[in-house]
């Protein structure tokens, strides 16, 4: 065996081993987050039910987050395409889903179809969206491309605010409507919710035969909310959802597809220079993150009331999902899964229970909703209701100042992030331990084109 073989036979072991690693670490930092999210329950004094809730809590909006991450790092760690119009593009898909479900007699109305359909219906439009928006959009560059999307995104947001599409007639007099600053509620967005309900939209309609067996078992426990189980379970299915799509991302992204996406982040002109039509790569690629944006999008509504309303979809969202990404490491679809877990976990929904924590830990329950009236007791030597203002009014905002701390400190000691790519696959052929290359004569059908066929199909 040469050096050269026995090298890249240990860069392939190398590899296999960081990516195992690397899963490794997001369970273990799940399971860290399962065990500090039940301590923050115990302090609060939850029953049983309470803690099921946060443990569905801490489910959700992981999955949601890695789910919506795994889409922009596809477009911006795959291929650079600096799109932050996310938000825009979510409420693309759950806006349609909704339109698409809501009953016809509903205000607005909808169109009464299956919640499969709306949510085929909302991945489509985003793609679509996605699609106009690439044409004149990736023309540009850098920071012009991220100008384009984030107007897109105001644009999408706005339009759904606006009442002129409140409630407005399509031809063949069909009436639809977007429910301008109200929203559209109403609508279904649980399929968990059939599994357990005869009517999946109304609870008092009874239970089916595994909903009754499955409440029976949780209220011989002590558990009587059926909301709790339902939205526990909602968050295991978007588990098994979040797995499916990193599974679809990762073959993406080890294809020869995936590595012209590479070569098109690192270099556009070299990518141009061997043959490859970059634009319809990044025209595809921009479509496929758009459509699971959408997904994340329809997904979101599913937890808690089925309601959807345009100020949900801020640019700041967008802020928040690149800040997973940042904290995960671009380009590494198992990094987006861990910063979404972190940024849902440690900067979302810790700053909700941190008060309350503090609260009960030190016996503040002052809380004026005033600045004038929480230092006014301060000449009294009474400072109970300053904290208390402070703690209630005040350190929600403050998760911003983490956030900017946060990243900082990855920006000067790990700009990469926690988990960005260590190695990548870049050749052709086959170099693992036992292949000689060009030792074969025969063309190898698994291989991608020469320079200038097409790698995209």
């Amino acid at each position: 065996m040469s050096t050269d073989q026995f090298q890249t036979g240990r860069l392939k072991q190398l590899r296999d081993l960081l990516e195992r690693s690397d899963a490794a670490l997001v369970l273990t930092a799940m399971a860290g987050f399962y065990l500090f999210f039940l301590g923050i329950g115990a302090i609060l004094n939850y029953n049983l039910a309470g803690l099921i809730s946060i443990l569905g809590q801490v489910t959700f909006f992981t999955a949601v987050y890695a789910l919506v991450v795994l889409a922009l790092n596809l477009q911006w760690g795959y291929a650079g395409l600096f799109n932050i119009g996310i938000a825009g593009f979510m409420a693309v898909g759950v806006y349609t889903m909704a339109m698409l479900t809501a009953p016809p007699t509903g205000s607005p109305p909808g169109l009464g179809l299956p919640l499969a359909v709306g949510v085929v219906g909302g991945m489509v439009a985003a793609a679509l969206i996605g699609f106009v928006t690439a044409l004149p959009a990736l023309r540009l560059r850098a920071d012009y491309l991220a100008i384009v999307t984030v107007a897109i995104s105001e644009i999408i947001r706005l339009t759904y605010n606006s009442p002129a599409f409140s409630t407005f007639t399509l031809p063949g007099g069909i009436d639809l409507g977007t429910g301008g600053a109200s929203g559209i509620g109403n609508f279904p967005s649980n399929p968990v919710r059939a599994i357990y309900y005869a009517d999946p939209s109304s609870a008092a309609s009874g239970t089916t035969p595994i909903g009754a067996a499955v409440f029976g078992v949780f209220e011989a426990v002590g558990v009587f909310r059926s909301a709790v189980i339902v939205d526990l379970t909602y968050g295991l299915v978007l588990v098994v959802v979040v797995f499916l799509v990193y599974i679809l991302l990762s073959r993406v992204g080890n294809s020869p597809f995936g590595r012209v996406l590479k070569a098109i982040r690192e270099d556009e002109i070299v990518a141009k220079s061997l043959g490859k039509d970059t634009n319809r790569f990044k025209i595809k690629t921009f479509m496929l993150g758009c459509a699971l944006m959408g997904l994340a999008g329809v997904v979101w509504q599913g937890f808690g009331t089925g309601a959807v309303y345009p100020q949900a979809f801020r640019p700041e969202l967008t802020f928040y999902i690149f800040i997973a990404v940042i904290i995960g490491g671009a380009g590494s679809n198992t990094g987006s899964v861990l910063g979404g877990a972190v940024f849902a976990n440690l900067l979302f929904l810790l700053p909700q229970y941190l008060p309350n924590i503090i609260e009960q830990t030190f016996a503040i329950q002052a809380s004026p909703n005033n600045f004038i009236a929480a230092i006014a007791p301060i000449a009294a030597g009474e400072i109970a209701p300053l904290l208390g203002y402070i703690l209630n009014q005040r350190l929600p905002a403050l998760r911003f100042v983490f956030v900017g701390v946060l990243l900082v400190y990855l920006m000067q000691n790990r700009p990469e992030g926690l988990l960005g790519h260590r190695t990548e696959t870049a050749a052709a052929v086959d170099l693992s331990e036992g292949h000689t290359p060009g030792a074969a004569t025969q063309p190898d059908p698994t291989a991608p084109d020469e320079p200038g066929g097409s790698d995209d199909e």
